[in-house]
């Protein structure tokens, strides 16, 4: 196990009261959280208007998408582990200024091309921003009741930012597209500004080194299979290139693997893999991401092009999903603390998928109230369970490697929900298209995208009830803490 740590200035909060400047830090983090989610989300209402101004391709408008996850999904574990190693404090100033000034620069230029660039700067940007916002939490916040409330308060931002996406997309687009650029930079500089004041010195490990080819092969790993996951639908998944990218990745992926085994000071300590509490998580977070986003672009689509819906019609019909989240911000840490994190998540991702079950009544005329709503509360449930997910990953993890365990989860989240929106994309666009379609012949032309999302969301449901099976436990570390355990202050 590497020895390399980042030392905190202060002993970790507990729950007995938290300082002004502590509440300060915290509300400053969440609010980047908040818009590294919003930026996710809120393109895809833009997209249309961008594509007639700029007179951009449906496949170049793909990138504008797809270009911020490739920046984020493909760094985010070296995001990570960066912070660990060179300093959190240090490395979240530089990347919330470079997003800040890369969402400036996309709300200028008026070129396709410079456009999708700005978009991976910022997914690149978040990809040190995210884990790294993660790490100073449970780093200043000791384990237990306090790490649970302030993990939960800002996980709830984060899904906030995925879930609102769409209605601030809508609202922004109706002044101008350029608006869903121009909104994250006033509150990015504002948030700059408040962490440069809030958030605490740290400084670099003292000892230890940095993995430099480690480092290499697995950015380029991540951007390889990412970037080939996304291009997948549009060139085929059985073609030469698609088939070759894959093998490279892995390729690089094993020379990554068999890097890390004999390196002193590893980028990752494959150990922390074996950790059933963040594997179980991460295979949640790829249940909960990925079948919320195959279903929430079906819905967009159906809805919005093939209905006639509006952006902003759209955006009040899944509001709920939205209002949900807000609402879980004054319960989750208090129902963690009493039930533990596995039976919340194990809960709201089967409510999550019972909710995509009966949306498939969905017909040519939903009614809202009847058809629309109950599956759109059920499948907001779903996000209540995401607070649970975060602590239950970084629960137990030394503090020299919480931004790799946040790293590890992220990516989780990024990648796992842009393979199952790509293996999504590639089902709905396997079917006959013409375009005199009627309503009819395309929503059977979707639904079994609307299923493969459902089954999504009930693979990670066994997943998650797989940890109640009878089993011998190998150890103590292995082991979640009882909810109302004792615990100590983490130094």
């Amino acid at each position: 196990m590497t020895t390399t740590a980042t030392k905190t200035a202060a002993a970790p909060a507990d729950s007995s009261g938290w300082t002004l400047r502590l509440w300060g830090m915290l509300i400053t983090l969440c609010i980047v959280l908040f818009l590294d989610g919003l930026d996710v989300s809120m393109i895809g209402v833009a997209l249309p208007s961008i594509g007639t101004e700029l007179d951009l391709e449906t496949s170049t408008l793909q990138w504008l998408v797809s270009g911020y996850v490739l920046g984020y999904g493909g760094l985010l574990l070296l995001g990570g582990r960066t912070a660990d190693l060179l300093g959190r404090r240090k490395v979240f100033l530089i990347a919330l200024a470079v997003f800040a000034l890369a969402s400036l620069a996309g709300a200028l230029v008026s070129s396709g091309p410079l456009l999708i660039l700005t978009r991976f700067i910022k997914g690149l940007a978040a990809a040190f921003t995210a884990p790294t916002g993660l790490s100073i939490i449970t780093t200043n916040f000791a384990e237990g009741p306090a790490r649970n409330k302030a993990l939960s308060i800002y996980t709830v931002f984060g899904a906030g930012g995925y879930s609102m996406g769409l209605l601030f997309g809508g609202l922004m687009t109706g002044l101008g597209w350029r608006w869903t650029f121009l909104l994250p930079v006033p509150v990015a500089i504002a948030a700059l500004i408040a962490a440069v004041y809030l958030l605490p010195k740290d400084k670099p490990a003292e000892e230890g080194g940095h993995d430099i080819l480690g480092a290499v092969l697995s950015t380029t790993a991540m951007l390889l299979l990412v970037y080939t996951v996304v291009t997948a639908p549009e060139v085929g998944w059985l073609s030469v290139r698609t088939l070759g990218s894959f093998a490279v990745a892995i390729a690089l992926f094993v020379g990554f693997i068999a890097v890390e085994k004999k390196i002193r000071y590893p980028l990752v300590r494959l150990g922390i893999l074996k950790k059933p509490t963040l594997v179980r998580a991460s295979i949640a977070i790829i249940a909960l991401g990925g079948s919320y986003f195959s279903w929430q672009f079906i819905t967009t689509l159906y809805l919005q092009d093939t209905l006639g819906w509006s952006p902003l019609k759209l955006s009040m019909a899944l509001l709920p999903v939205g209002l949900l989240v807000v609402a879980s911000a004054f319960v989750s840490d208090k129902l963690v603390d009493r039930f533990g994190t596995g039976p919340i998540i194990t809960i709201t991702i089967i409510v999550m998928a019972i909710g995509y079950l009966l949306y498939l009544r969905i017909d040519t005329a939903p009614d809202y109230l009847t058809v629309l709503l109950p599956a759109v509360l059920l499948i907001g449930v779903g996000w209540v369970g995401f607070p649970a997910i975060n602590i239950q990953a970084t629960s137990g993890i030394d503090d020299d490697e919480q931004g790799l365990a946040a790293g590890v989860l992220q990516t989780s989240m990024q990648v796992g929900a842009a393979i199952v929106l790509a293996v999504t994309t590639a089902i709905i666009t396997s079917g006959v298209h013409t375009s005199d379609a009627n309503p009819a012949e395309v929503l059977d032309n979707y639904r079994p995208g609307l299923e493969f999302a459902a089954g999504v969301a009930i693979v990670g449901a066994l997943v998650a009830l797989s940890a109640y099976l009878p089993k011998r436990r190998k150890g103590r570390e292995d082991r979640e803490p009882a909810p109302n355990a004792e615990l100590e202050l983490v130094g």
